[in-house]
């Protein structure tokens, strides 16, 4: 009987110890286009050499941490299980599932001012004039100030 009581003490003891007044944050954060034009979204084409103007706003319900973009080939037509969808080959897309010889690859971490419950990320990315036109993944990964995290992936294309 002495060996079941005296952990459950402990246990309770550790509980009441970590119980504070603040609530503990249990919201994973959220990525949105209220109220902006967003970019980039599905399916949208680039010109290498050009820009994406990345816009997004981000929320928390208790506060924001950081995000990540990550850009990457999608050649072999992976997939990540967000909103990401395979686009359509134009008829002038005659390499639509050529190998890539030169793909891009973009992973950036960016802060989030302190405090933040609500921010609206605009940046813009250099494409490199000299990367293989083809169809690409554009991630965004937003973490809360608690660790939870929204992943966004949009089917994007480079061309000429």
């Amino acid at each position: 009987m002495k060996r079941i009581i005296l952990p459950m003490i402990f246990m309770c003891a550790v509980c009441a110890c970590n119980n504070s007044d603040k609530a503990e944050d249990m919201t994973p954060p959220t990525i949105t286009n209220e109220g902006v034009n967003a970019c980039p979204v599905d399916c949208q084409k680039f010109k290498r050499g050009s820009v994406i103007p990345f816009e997004y706003v981000f929320t928390d319900d208790t506060e924001l941490g950081n995000f990540n973009i990550e850009i990457h080939t999608n050649a072999d037509h992976h997939t990540h299980s967000t909103s990401a969808v395979e686009c359509d080959a134009d008829e002038h897309d005659h390499d639509h599932h050529a190998e890539q010889v030169n793909p891009w690859v973009f992973n950036s971490d960016f802060d989030i001012p302190e405090g933040q419950q609500t921010y609206t990320a605009t940046i813009n990315i250099d494409i490199p004039a000299d990367v293989d036109p083809g169809d690409y993944h554009f991630m965004v990964r937003l973490t809360d100030q608690a660790g939870w995290q929204q992943l966004k992936s949009m089917a994007i294309k480079i061309e000429e």
